[in-house]
């Protein structure tokens, strides 16, 4: 004999708990056969066919205006989840959120190479491995001693400069990058803000001008 599951309570366990969100969920259930109106249960065999049925029609997004507007362009309907852990484009955390909108900004604008100046090497990993595998990426400690050959030789090679500024970065390392009438200025862009969100909305904010 095989279990059953409340359903609201399965709902949730993805997300889906506001009474509108729960009340569509369970109408495309319902219209599939998969339950009815006076039910409250399903069989667990069931489950893997149900979230087939929503993954189908629903595309389970958080508020973020960014969110929002994937969800919409996603084809099926958005359906608002709570917490923002269950968001499909998003998964709950900025970074990622910013992430995925930074590489969709390089692809329409074909950027391909980026160069970073500055940031903890804790978060250089972070970028290489969230980034490395869609971007060419080249990473430069600002707290080592860096010659105006080897910056010139990064702003040639770069089709975007973000140069950290709240982080570990040394002036004299930073100035290779900044200083004014370099013929690569165009391709800079000066981050005063912490956080590998605030640093990726820095670059889209740039390429979207």
């Amino acid at each position: 004999m095989s279990a059953d599951k409340d359903i609201d309570a399965w709902l949730a366990e993805k997300g889906i708990t506001g009474s509108d969100s729960r009340t569509r969920a369970r109408n495309a259930l319902e219209e599939t056969g998969l339950t009815s109106a006076r039910k409250v249960r399903i069989s667990e065999p069931k489950l893997p066919r149900a979230e087939q049925v929503l993954a189908e029609r629903f595309y389970r997004v958080c508020t973020a205006t960014e969110c929002q507007q994937v969800a919409r362009a996603s084809g099926r309907e958005p359906l608002p989840v709570e917490p923002r852990s269950h968001c499909e484009h998003c998964g709950g955390s900025n970074n990622r959120r910013a992430e995925v909108a930074f590489l969709e900004a390089c692809l329409r604008h074909r950027v391909r190479k980026v160069v970073v100046v500055g940031g903890s090497p804790s978060v250089r990993e972070e970028l290489e491995a969230k980034l490395g595998g869609q971007l060419e990426l080249r990473m430069v400690d600002g707290t080592e001693r860096r010659t105006a050959g080897k910056a010139q030789g990064d702003l040639e090679w770069g089709d975007l400069v973000l140069v950290w500024g709240a982080t570990e970065l040394h002036h004299k390392v930073s100035t290779h990058y900044t200083q004014p009438g370099t013929p690569h200025r165009h391709k800079v862009v000066h981050v005063a803000r912490r956080g590998v969100a605030a640093l990726l909305e820095a670059g889209i904010t740039h390429l979207e001008r």
